[in-house]
């Protein structure tokens, strides 16, 4: 009866959906160096909130396994990723950040960054849908009580703070300084020193 349970949540239409929407954000995070600024964003318009809509319809889900969840997304994959967002806002990555747990009642301002809160959505998800993808039903369940819970504390926050920030840069005559499409990031091709240097190291192992 527990399987069929399980069985039952990880397919469930609303699970489905929230799979399909997730996949089509990491997606669109991944591929962005492809499209300009401004299509990034309007495509972020529109997935941001949909992806809070069908986040927030998933009930409560009971973790069934003791084993600890694996992450799929490394330091570099976060960070090749980051500095391709960097590059698509240049200087309009940050905003000011009007909710922060830590100073809610104070008087003090917070500048957040648009594309660490894109990428820290992202990773969660990201560790959720290759998990999901797996095809074990009880790791599949696992990893959405995982992301769900990461959701209420953590990233749900900042896709509702971040769309303030693409909202405004959608409908603004903000100038990205754009010339062409981006280029895959590679090893020696006028990357961040940080970058070029990761890459030494990992081929010298």
């Amino acid at each position: 009866m527990e399987n069929l349970d399980t069985h039952q949540i990880v397919y469930s239409k609303n699970v489905v959906e929230f799979v399909t929407v997730a996949n089509e954000y990491c997606t669109s995070v991944e591929n962005a160096a492809h499209y300009s600024a401004q299509e990034n964003l309007q495509r972020l318009q529109k997935l941001l909130p949909l992806l809070y809509i069908k986040t927030s319809v998933l009930p409560k889900i009971e973790r069934v396994l003791d084993d600890v969840l694996e992450s799929y997304v490394s330091e570099l994959d976060y960070n090749v990723l980051h500095q391709k967002w960097l590059e698509i806002l240049n200087e309009n990555d940050g905003f000011y950040e009007v909710f922060d747990p830590s100073i809610q009642f104070g008087q003090e301002t917070v500048t957040a960054s648009v594309s660490e809160n894109l990428l820290d959505i992202y990773q969660d998800l990201k560790n959720f849908i290759t998990s999901y993808s797996i095809g074990n039903e009880e790791v599949m369940n696992d990893s959405l009580s995982e992301c769900l819970f990461r959701f209420e504390g953590g990233w749900g926050q900042q896709l509702v703070n971040v769309m303030r920030a693409v909202h405004m840069l959608v409908y603004s005559d903000t100038d990205f300084g754009e010339t062409e499409i981006k280029k895959e990031v590679k090893p020696g091709t006028d990357n961040p020193k940080w970058l070029d240097n990761f890459w030494e190291a990992n081929e010298e192992i």
